[in-house]
């Protein structure tokens, strides 16, 4: 997803009765409801959309979306940021002293699905359609001939975002937009990685499925509500969803508890449950395109996962030269998720992007998931604006076609994870030119061999009790030998320093995996500190070795 259009964008199914069917969903009433629901009302509840996504299942896919009015299909991203929702037809505008309220996103652009849009009295169970009219939208200096638009209430809306009190007219604090793509906030009111309903074949021999909400049905809350519930339907070639979110808009967090039943019209090789997408692009430990001003670029810095067996691991991201893919298998995890702990703005020195800002998006599964692996896809990037990185659990269990697949799970956007380790965790990872001592220029010493230097910041926990009992570093290696091993105790981040270089002992290229804990006798200390590192070829090695005794 392009990431520029998309952070523009976001700022800027009733009667059921046997087997339901689409067009059942969208009929048109001839009185208007009290607010801007204009639809007849019809039954719904969330058993309702789970039997119109398992009928939807067993009908064809209906295919890409229909073609858009030239006037919406040719728009720049400047011009649909123009596009702005009328805050006097807000969903919830009726109800006196709200917290919450819904603005809609009009199609156009790239934003080409038809999403219909849904009211529901939930005391009973009845939904109002929403229809598209230009009414709904100030135009401004979009460039927008609304005399095409007149008369198509069909065009539904390309998602929703929701604002939050005090300033309910501009105050976002989730977004739905794209695909089945979403986002939240913390308290920093600052956009960063997005969610997504499901992910299909992110990495195999098939290109990659990009399934669609194409309706979404809203509960009213209450005046004093900062929780509110939406319902989702997902289609898509290979699967449908029906899907419940009650989302908590916190005052320093956006909770999700998401609730899903996915249908699978064939069979997928890779089914991605709670995708997350974010960028990295440089940091403390991969500078290779950090070329700029700013010393770190990523709206995430790590994979932490906190294992079915009590293991807490800490992965940090990379942007490799070479697409890179690792399954990290596991046991009914307890959580996992793409965090961004460091929020010191003088790490980034970014005023466009303030990804000092950025949230961190922790998932916690709720009940058994049994086995399967937490997925990371490492994509090469040339800067900050695609995302790159792409992280889901994908289960062991075969996906089939005419299954239903059940997961429940709670979304956490926040600065830091809802849980951490009692144990001393990672706070940066640092490589560098190896094979010399520290504090000696590579100039001035002549290592015998090319060898790499990684430095790895732990703090917290029980690091400095132990010190006088000893602190250990535990290196697993999959290939290559480490030397020259020192640790370091670093006053400034009251934390240990763990120094130490590797070197290749053939000349294989293929990625190294790096793993390190920190134990005082047989007790660890830290969580575990997972790497993988690409060498380069024999012959660069030899170029670095020539370089230095130069």
């Amino acid at each position: 997803m392009e990431r520029r259009s998309f952070i523009k964008a976001s700022l800027a199914l009733a009667a059921y009765c046997g087997a339901p069917t689409m067009a059942t969903l969208f009929t048109r009433s001839t009185q208007a409801a009290e607010n801007i629901a204009d639809g007849s009302a019809s039954h719904f509840d969330f058993s309702t959309l789970k039997n119109l996504a398992a009928d939807l299942s067993r009908k064809p896919f209906g295919g890409p979306p229909a073609e858009l009015p030239k006037t919406l299909a040719e728009l720049t991203p400047q011009a649909y940021n123009e596009i702005q929702y009328d805050a006097n037809h807000s969903l919830w505008h009726d109800i006196p002293n709200r917290q919450l309220d819904v603005h809609l996103f009009h199609v156009g652009m790239g934003f080409k699905r038809r999403v219909r849009v849904y009211a529901v009295d939930q005391s009973q169970a009845l939904a109002r359609e929403i229809h598209f009219r230009p009414e709904l939208f100030n135009y401004h200096n979009a460039g927008v001939d609304t005399q095409q638009l007149e008369g198509r209430d069909n065009l539904g809306f390309a998602g929703f975002k929701v604002n939050k009190a005090p300033e309910l007219t501009r105050r976002d604090v989730v977004s739905f937009l794209g695909a089945s793509y979403f986002r939240a906030v913390d308290d920093t009111y600052q956009y960063g990685l997005s969610a997504r309903g499901l992910a299909i074949d992110t990495f195999t021999d098939k290109l990659e499925e990009f399934p669609d909400f194409v309706a979404f049905w809203f509960e009213t809350p209450k005046a004093s509500d900062t929780t509110f519930t939406v319902y989702a339907l997902l289609d898509g070639p290979s699967a449908t969803g029906a899907y419940r979110f009650v989302i908590h808009c916190e005052a320093q967090r956006v909770v999700m508890d998401i609730e899903k039943h996915i249908h699978a019209r064939s069979d997928i090789k890779q089914l991605g449950i709670s995708p997350m997408t974010s960028m990295f692009s440089c940091g403390t430990n991969e500078r290779r395109m950090c070329d700029t001003i700013h010393p770190q670029i990523h709206d995430s810095d790590r994979l932490a996962m906190w294992r079915g067996n009590g293991e807490w691991v800490c992965r940090p991201l990379n942007n490799p030269q070479k697409l890179q893919f690792n399954a990290y298998q596991d046991d009914n995890p307890k959580g996992f998720g793409l965090l961004q702990l460091d929020h010191n703005f003088d790490n980034y020195q970014d005023v466009i992007g303030w990804y000092n800002q950025r949230p961190s998006l922790w998932v916690e599964p709720v009940g058994p998931w049994g086995k399967g692996s937490v997925n990371l896809l490492e994509i090469p990037t040339t800067g900050e604006t695609l995302d790159n990185i792409v992280c889901f659990w994908q289960p062991a269990e075969p996906i089939k076609a005419g299954n239903e697949y059940s997961f429940r799970y709670r979304l956490y956007w926040s600065g830091e994870p809802p849980v951490s380790s009692p144990l001393a965790r990672v706070k940066a990872t640092r490589t560098g030119m190896g094979g010399f001592p520290e504090g000696w220029a590579p100039g001035e010493h002549f290592p015998d061999t090319w060898a790499r230097r990684f430095g790895v910041d732990f703090v917290g926990g029980q690091l400095k009790a132990s010190a006088d009992k000893g602190i250990e570093p535990v290196i697993t290696l999959s290939s290559g030998k480490v030397s020259n091993i020192e640790i370091l105790y670093v006053k400034p981040m009251d934390g240990y320093r763990i120094l130490f270089d590797w070197t290749p002992t053939s000349d294989a290229v293929d990625p190294v995996e790096l793993r390190m804990f920190l134990r005082t006798g047989q007790e660890a200390l830290s969580e575990t500190w997972l790497y993988q590192y690409f060498p380069p070829p024999p012959d660069k090695r030899k170029y670095i070795d020539d370089r230095t005794m130069s």
